[in-house]
């Protein structure tokens, strides 16, 4: 089934590729679009995995399918992020992503991140390890002094603004530098194929993390919230991503 899954994330990532101009809505928070292409994207996923999996239920970033039910906790449920990175999109910085991520009865089952514009497919099945393109990844085993490390900033939630930049002014000199690539599937992607070593944001949707944070924890990741808990897997948290050569939380989080 999860070939299956790849196959589809990878058609709506030529959707993606292949859109010019699209038309930009605002939601509300600071800077927080969406576009007709994210809608085109997530009711092409919903129609074509609904067909693989009629059993299954949905909860997307668009069009009102955001809410996560009681009535998902069990059974099979679609978290879908149709373009992670749709500033990226709108303004033509790359990456942006498809996610999907399956939950089974409330826990992660399978996870598909797509980059289309670099052809990196990222895919995870819960117990059966992480994958790039087919070929099984695992985490750097590096040292956070020697290991790039990334960050989101939670743009939407302007209460978050000064601990955000605090937390990245306080991890700077602990490892070798800070990236932000503008989405969040990605960068835990990244610390999962060893690009970097951790990544961390105060604030996610269930949609931004529900594929990768899969795909990061069976490359060896530890993957909680900002706290050291773990991941509920039900709503909106904070992320702590480390590959497997850091092996505390890093003492500006403490």
């Amino acid at each position: 089934m999860i070939e299956k899954i790849i196959e589809i994330a990878k058609e709506a990532g030529e959707i993606m590729v292949s859109a010019k101009r699209p038309k930009i809505m605002e939601k509300s928070g600071h800077a927080n679009f969406c576009t007709e292409t994210d809608e085109k994207i997530q009711e092409f996923l919903i129609d074509r995995l609904g067909k693989v999996f009629p059993e299954a239920q949905f909860l997307g970033e668009e069009d009102g399918k955001d809410e996560f039910s009681e009535k998902m906790e069990s059974g099979l449920c679609f978290v879908l992020d149709p373009i992670d990175g749709t500033s990226n999109f709108i303004y033509e910085y790359r990456p942006s992503v498809v996610s999907i991520g399956l939950l089974k009865d409330g826990k992660p089952y399978m996870g598909v991140v797509y980059n289309p514009f670099d052809d990196m497919c990222f895919s995870a099945e819960a117990g059966c390890g992480a994958y790039m393109n087919g070929e099984k990844i695992m985490s750097s085993e590096l040292p956070l002094s020697d290991s790039l490390a990334c960050f989101g900033t939670a743009p939407y939630y302007e209460e978050l603004r000064d601990r955000s930049f605090n937390l990245a002014k306080e991890l700077l000199p602990l490892c070798v530098d800070l990236r932000r690539s503008g989405t969040a599937a990605w960068d835990m992607c990244c610390v999962a194929l060893g690009r970097c070593g951790l990544y961390f944001e105060l604030k996610l949707q269930l949609w931004d993390y529900a594929a990768a944070a899969l795909i990061a924890s069976e490359a060896g990741c530890s993957i909680t919230d900002i706290d050291g808990k773990p991941l509920t897997f039900a709503g909106p948290t904070s992320a702590l991503c480390m590959s497997r050569g850091i092996t505390e939380i890093p003492k500006c989080f403490r």
